[in-house]
């Protein structure tokens, strides 16, 4: 089956369920586009933040990004998070606004889109603290207040909209309704033009 080169971007705050949501769309297209039976070669899941954003080292690590997936340009290919995050956690711990436009321009040419993940309302992060410290206990560290993650959400927001690449707001407040997520995925499937 020819692969359709899907690039896409998953960006949103911290909490919000982008590696859950993102399993979901990395399924379908693994799944649909994988010629091998020793490998997982349908899509590549690349979870690219690891500690890098907000530092200065943010940019030069999007670069190298950007240059795999010129290698890669014939696969599909997903980051979670991205340049929105690195210019989100710039401006909000260093004050500092970067520009990614020239980023951006390499990344349309791709045909990169955008998914932004986010969630109805504040309460849901404090749902989402209890669950991320109990499976994640060192994520105390840089526990922040349910209030924070959402002034972080308002920041994503944002730039999604400044963004010139092709792009899909997704809800993402009820992970546990079948129904719903369901309902997202095909959302997503469809922006991409996939079935």
């Amino acid at each position: 089956m020819k692969n359709k080169k899907q690039h896409i971007i998953f960006e949103g705050a911290e909490l919000v369920g982008k590696s859950f949501f993102i399993s979901q769309i990395f399924d379908v297209l693994e799944k649909k586009y994988n010629t091998s039976n020793k490998i997982l070669n349908g899509c590549h899941w690349f979870n690219c933040d690891n500690g890098v954003f907000g530092s200065s080292e943010g940019k030069k690590i999007i670069d190298e990004y950007i240059k795999i997936l010129e290698v890669l340009k014939d696969k599909n290919v997903i980051f979670e998070k991205f340049h929105l995050s690195d210019a989100v956690y710039n401006q909000i711990y260093n004050k500092k606004k970067i520009s990614y436009s020239k980023e951006e321009n390499i990344l349309k040419e791709m045909d990169t889109r955008l998914v932004l993940i986010t969630v109805e309302s504040v309460d849901v992060f404090k749902n989402r603290i209890l669950d991320r410290l109990k499976n994640t206990p060192e994520y105390k560290r840089i526990l922040q207040k349910p209030n924070k993650y959402w002034m972080m959400q308002e920041k994503y927001i944002e730039m999604f909209e400044k963004s010139s690449l092709e792009k899909i707001r997704i809800d993402m407040s009820f992970p546990l309704d079948k129904k719903f997520v369901k309902k997202q995925t095909k959302k997503v499937l469809s922006f991409l033009g996939e079935k």
